[in-house]
């Protein structure tokens, strides 16, 4: 497959982007696809207007097909080295297997080393074994044990 272009998304692009947060069984629980959500609208102009917080797509013939956000955050640990907090990776089914998801992530992490960061981190759902082996076989460790709390 002839590598896809990944540029910095837009609003146009957040249709598209919701459909592909929202088609699997853990995120059709979550969120709502419906064109034109004032609430993701809302979402992403903080997540623009803010340069150490964005959202990636990779595009084919004008559509959205992949997504990655990713946020640069100041650290005092690590020698007060920089961290890359990787969330919402998803990639269409209809090009799942091509090679698209391990070109979302390093170019994720070439931006992350750009920016000086010393780690790169993200967490995923326990019940996404398939997406947990994929961060593995790219160099992913799960060295530690995630929490969350929904408010």
């Amino acid at each position: 497959m002839k590598p896809l272009p990944i540029r910095a998304a837009n609003k146009s692009d957040l249709p598209e982007i919701v459909a592909l947060l929202a088609d699997d069984p853990l995120g059709a629980t979550r969120e709502s696809a419906g064109a034109g959500i004032q609430v993701y609208e809302d979402a992403f102009s903080e997540i623009e207007a803010d340069p150490n917080n964005m959202v990636l797509v990779a595009e084919d013939a004008g559509k959205a097909v992949g997504c990655v956000q990713v946020t640069f955050i100041a650290n005092l640990s690590f020698e007060g080295g920089r961290r890359a907090l990787i969330e919402a990776v998803r990639v269409a089914d209809s090009h799942q297997g091509r090679g698209l998801g391990r070109a979302l992530m390093q170019h994720v992490i070439d931006m992350a080393k750009e920016r000086g960061c010393r780690i790169v981190q993200l967490t995923s759902n326990k019940q996404r074994p398939d997406a947990i082996k994929f961060y593995e076989r790219i160099g992913f460790q799960p060295t530690h044990v995630g929490f969350k709390l929904y408010l």
